[in-house]
């Protein structure tokens, strides 16, 4: 059952309406143990999706690179190897309060995604991996990053998305109801942070429904490629 009526803002867990104090403060709970968890739940392979996204992107020495939803900055590390100047973005106070002490060389700024503070037209490229689905407004953060990347530059979503496979979705199903909530009991700090997350997954866009909404929120060029029977997909666009 989804529980729209928390309000307080020191609530564990945030409802699928995703308001951003809400947001922050389930995060702000789960962040000394994020990594960990993450790295358990997706049986290793968040690091082969992170150079995916740093595949696609193909980011030069010098570009100004975006890195929104940062979290504790793991994404970001990660781009910052090819030599790219990247910002960690990211709404929560206690994910970037652990991001710095495990990448001090990292540059964290708090902000909403869908109100970054930086302005227009100041970055080459923007990238945002599994944060697009905790946004109250998903067009206005998309919108957003077209704001603050100059005209020509890219955009990466990487996002939790639909199996395409009919068999390995009930599969899937099946590990989202019994085994990530089982893990994530015994690994997280706030298993209940990971109920959301499982609701947050089943209620979200399919891949072309994203990329239509991409496409009608200031950037042109989109396309997609599925990871993992479909599990992940990677969008990619360009500012128009």
């Amino acid at each position: 059952m989804i529980n729209r009526d928390k309000k307080s803002s020191d609530c564990k867990r945030a409802s699928l309406e995703k308001k951003p104090h809400e947001v922050a403060g389930m995060f702000n709970e789960v962040a000394r143990r994020y990594d960990l968890t993450n790295e358990a739940l997706t049986f290793g392979q968040v690091h082969i999706w992170r150079r995916g996204v740093v595949r696609a992107l193909n980011l030069r020495p010098g570009e100004r690179v975006l890195d929104v939803a940062a979290g504790t900055g793991g994404s970001t590390a990660a781009l910052a190897e090819t030599g790219a100047e990247v910002v960690a973005c990211d709404l929560s106070e206690g994910m970037i309060e652990v991001g710095r002490k495990r990448h001090p060389e990292l540059t964290f700024v708090q902000g909403d995604a869908t109100d970054l503070p930086f302005e227009d037209a100041s970055f080459d490229a923007v990238t945002i991996s599994f944060g697009l689905r905790n946004v109250e407004n998903t067009e206005k953060a998309l919108r957003e990053m077209a704001r603050v990347v100059k005209p020509g530059g890219r955009l990466l979503i990487c996002e939790f998305s639909r199996p395409t496979w009919p068999v390995f979705n009930k599969v899937y199903g099946f590990y989202l109801e019994e085994i990530l909530t089982r893990v994530a009991r015994l690994l997280s700090s706030d298993d209940e942070a990971y109920d959301y997350l499982i609701e947050s997954i089943r209620e979200w866009h399919d891949q072309e429904h994203l990329g239509k909404m991409i496409a009608r929120s200031g950037w042109s060029h989109v396309q997609y490629r599925n990871y993992t029977g479909g599990i992940l997909a990677l969008h990619r666009a360009v500012r128009s």
